[in-house]
């Protein structure tokens, strides 16, 4: 079993900069892929990016070159560093978690075997 704990989120004015943590707890962390997936209100949960154990890294096309995501295998807790955020990211962001070493695009819900609770991300105009 595993337990995710997000932090970070909260309310960012346009343009600004905001950095979510998920900490892991219960097994080796570097065994698994790790991914950040959001939810606005009346949509569908969606990939935002993913990093492999050894940091190998996959963005949703919406988020390249202004989200970037990465880990700390000695902290257990993988990051989204959120960059020039607009209203459009509004949404609860998850951490959730895939044991497995092999590197794939894993950006479906049903990739991932566990999931934190989401933090609120809200970025006003």
């Amino acid at each position: 079993q595993v337990q995710l704990v997000e932090s970070g989120g909260g309310l960012v004015q346009a343009g600004g900069s905001l950095r979510l943590s998920c900490v892991a707890s219960g097994r080796t962390f570097s065994n698994y892929v790790m991914g950040w997936f959001r939810q606005a209100p009346g949509k569908e949960r969606e990939f935002v990016a993913a990093i492999s154990g050894g940091g190998s890294t996959d963005y949703a096309d919406s988020v390249k070159g202004q989200f970037t995501i990465s880990r700390d295998n000695a902290k257990d807790t993988v990051y989204l560093q959120m960059n020039n955020v607009e209203p459009e990211d509004t949404a609860v962001y998850y951490c959730a978690a895939r044991l497995t070493r092999l590197w794939y695009r894993w950006s479906e819900r049903r990739d991932y075997d566990y999931w934190g609770q989401g933090t609120q991300v809200t970025v006003s105009s």
